[in-house]
């Protein structure tokens, strides 16, 4: 790997790192009060490195286990990772299978976005993406640890606006993607179709749906121009055939 762009990456990452660390820190609080031990916070930490996923295992973490229930959530909620993946593959291009399961472990969205920004900018790399991943998951487990520590004094994390740090990084990060006004109908769309599976599916389905409709909207806008295109080709070289 190339040592210099794993370095850019986690400098890249560190500002967010620190909002990482304080909603690290709730799941930390939430995990000390469902009784689960650091040992096993951190090894769910360094294992899964999802923080919504293990948000939902903390939050369903119960005598018995439901297993079952636990990973049909995680799975749901990760779905999105498909999408994420796909949209590295610029970034993985000529890379080996095993570099690509290897680094796409230390993938998160926050770390995701940095290097999408700075890919259309010609500066990002897979090692850029492990560099960053590598700056998060520092962050997420020493925010973890220290909220799991101090659980039996933090009862409410809402008081303190601990809670707030997870919608105030991807608030930021989400500006900080936005291109202009044509990516107002995609975002748009992502928005409407994301609440509306909030009412009408269980569980976190909506996270997939609103990362597919945002998605596949300038995929049909590409299509509707292509089809003009064509259309218009079609009419001229009918003229000129008159």
């Amino acid at each position: 790997m190339k040592l210099l762009d794993i370095q850019r990456g986690f400098r890249a990452n560190l500002p967010i790192a620190v909002s990482v660390a304080a909603y690290g820190s709730v799941l930390g609080v939430l995990a000390a009060q469902h009784h689960i031990s650091w040992f096993v916070l951190l090894l769910m930490d360094l294992t899964i490195f999802a923080g919504s996923a293990q948000f939902v295992m903390v939050d369903m973490w119960s005598p018995p286990l439901p297993i079952g229930e636990i990973v049909t959530g995680v799975m749901v909620i990760n779905l999105r990772y498909l999408l994420i993946g796909a949209s590295l593959e610029p970034i993985f291009r000529g890379k080996s299978l095993g570099h690509k399961a290897a680094v796409m472990h230390f993938v998160a969205d926050e770390n995701w976005a940095v290097t999408m920004a700075a890919h259309r900018q010609g500066q990002a790399s897979s090692e850029f993406l492990f560099g960053g991943g590598c700056c998060l998951l520092l962050a997420w487990c020493i925010g973890t640890i220290t909220g799991h520590q101090l659980g039996t004094f933090i009862r409410h994390p809402e008081a303190f606006a601990l809670d707030f740090a997870f919608v105030a990084v991807f608030t930021a990060l989400t500006t900080g993607m936005w291109r202009g006004p044509k990516d107002l109908v995609p975002w748009v769309a992502a928005a409407v179709i994301a609440v509306s599976a909030e009412v009408f599916l269980p569980g976190k389905w909506y996270i997939v749906a609103g990362g597919l409709g945002g998605a596949l909207v300038p995929a049909l806008q590409q299509w509707i121009r292509n089809s003009r295109r064509s259309a218009c080709a079609e009419g001229e070289e009918t003229h000129v055939r008159k």
